[in-house]
This record gives structure tokens, sequence and C-alpha cells, in this order.
């Protein structure tokens, strides 16, 4: 896999054009207080189907398998926290924890794990500057994936953040809106005496549905190499950083896009542009899985898997 185009870009920007896999209608994010998150760009009606921090659960999630609550084969050796109960059970893990290596369960786990093994690592001193570097190379050796996602260890210092190197929202444009509803059946009490459902779940209970369609559905992947090269890690961890956050958007883009229950998209007759730099192709997904395993491979010394206990 050819990262020469890359290495000296500022920004890697990828766009992916997407349909839904059946009909013109898809059901987009909704947020608590606001519902569909509709805009105007000018005299164009749009609509953000998926957010930044939606996409990066997504993302963080092609390399985690569910059945066995670990990460897949072709990722063992990266660095990340397991969460067991105190009997042993897979509770969860900075891979799939929003804030990664700052989930409350990492951070009240048994013993002293994080408040000072990582804090030593870090080198914490509320006293002193932050030492990026020592900051940078913990949460290599601790949490790769916090180094593409973004962390803030506010518990510790809340000077240690780090955003996201690796973003991603998609946006519809010239959207309309697809009213619809439906009725949840009671076949046994259809209502109540006084016409009313029940709040315990009786009765008839008419809902309102509301989805889209639009003119075009388009998938943004920004991959901020500048930030990444500003890690100041060697020239194998770099490498390393950039294939796993191209394995990720190509492992996203060929996978499942079942967003919702009424969201299922698919690529639009595979339409994976690079705007930037504009001779960037994106490999495909096992051109980068095999780039990927021999970057591990050069970096594994660098990095732990680590488990700990978190206690009820």
């Amino acid at each position: 896999m050819d990262l020469a185009p890359v290495r000296s870009a500022r920004r890697l920007l990828i766009e992916a054009e997407l349909e839904p896999v059946q009909g013109k209608r898809f059901q987009p994010t909704g947020f608590p207080d606001l519902g569909p998150a509709t805009f105007q760009a000018g005299d164009t009606a749009c609509l953000l189907l998926e957010s930044a921090q939606s996409m990066a659960n997504r993302l963080e999630e092609t390399i985690w398998d569910t059945g066995s609550n670990s990460l897949k084969n072709n990722f063992e050796g990266l660095s990340y926290i397991r969460v067991n109960d105190t009997e042993g059970a897979f509770l969860t893990s900075s891979t799939l924890e929003a804030h990664r290596l700052n989930s409350v369960y990492i951070e009240k786990c048994e013993g002293d794990f994080f408040t000072k093994e990582i804090s030593s690592a870090i080198g914490v001193d509320k006293k002193q500057p932050v030492d990026r570097t020592k900051f940078v190379n913990a949460l290599f050796k601790y949490d790769i994936n916090s180094l593409l996602h973004g962390v803030f260890l506010e518990s510790l210092d809340g000077r240690l953040r780090i955003p996201r190197s690796l973003s991603a929202f998609i946006e519809a444009d010239s959207v309309t809106s697809v009213a619809s509803g439906g009725v949840k059946n009671d076949r046994v009490q259809a209502s109540k005496e006084d016409g009313k459902a029940s709040k315990d779940g009786f009765g008839n209970v008419p809902f309102h549905r509301e989805e889209f369609t639009a003119e075009t559905i388009t998938a943004y992947f920004n991959v901020d190499i500048q930030q990444i090269r500003s890690y100041g890690l060697d020239d194998d961890a770099t490498e390393l950083l950039i294939s796993l956050a191209l394995f990720k958007i190509r492992a996203l883009l060929d996978g499942d896009l079942r967003l919702r229950t009424a969201c299922d998209l698919q690529l639009k007759e595979k339409q994976v542009v690079a705007k930037r730099p504009d001779r960037f192709v994106l490999p495909s997904l096992d051109q980068i899985a095999d780039a990927l395993t021999l970057a591990i491979k050069k970096c594994v010394s660098k990095m732990v898997a680590s488990t700990v206990v978190y206690k009820k």
C-alpha cells in the first residue's frame, strides 16, 4: 500500500456517495429535544443523517469482535484496555467506551492502574506544563485508538486532551420530509375505561413517524495527517495510525451500513473519492489489512493489552 501521497498532506479528505438499499426513504439520527437535525445551506434543505460522535462509535466497532468480546484476530497486538467484573466476566473496553481511556469503569477499577500506572506513564504534574511526548507515548502504549478518536483525561489533569484526528459524518442534500405513522395494537384490551392508553403499556397507542428522502447522501471522512505527525512518534508508529484510520474508513464503507432499522444504506456505484490529496486512491480492504498487519508487527513491542477489574 503506497502512503506516499498522504505522508506530506495536511488532511486526507474522503467522500463516499450512499443510497438506500431499498426504496428512497431513510430514517435519520434523532437528538433529544430536537429530533432530526435539518438545516439550510443557501437554498438547499439539508439534514445531518449521522453525527460525528455516532460515526466515531461505528468506526471503532470495525475492529471489535462482539462474539468474543475482544479485538478481531487481525488486530491482536494493538493497545487497549479490557474491563472485567470481579467474576472475570467481560464488562466493557476502552475500544467501546464513549470516553475511551477515560471511561469511568477504567478510572474506578480495582487497584491503582489508572491513578498510578497511567498517571505515571503520562507524567502528570499539575504544577508543570504537560509533557506532550510522554502523554502521546502513554496513549499509544495503553490505548492507541485514543490518538485517532480523541480523549480527555480531565480526572487526572484538565489539560490532558487530544481531539479527534479521524472524524466523519453523513449529510443528505435536497431533503424532503416523509410523514407517516402507525398504531401499537393491543389485541386484548384496546383502551382503558377513560379511553386513553395506559401508562402501563395497555391499550392501542398511535404514533407519528418522520422519515426523509434526498437527492444525495454523502459520507465525509477527515484524517488529520498533520495532527498525527505532530504527535512526534517514529515513522512506524505514524504509519500504523494512518493505516488504522484507512482500514476503519474502508471497513465501514464496505461493511454493514444499516445505521438504524429504517436506515439501511450502501455505496452508490462504489463511489469513494479522495478530495485531498486528489491523487490518492483509497486501497481495497485486503490491501489495507495486509499493510496494517505488518505495521502492527513493527510496533507491537510499544503497546500493551491490559485487563482491569471493575467492582460494582
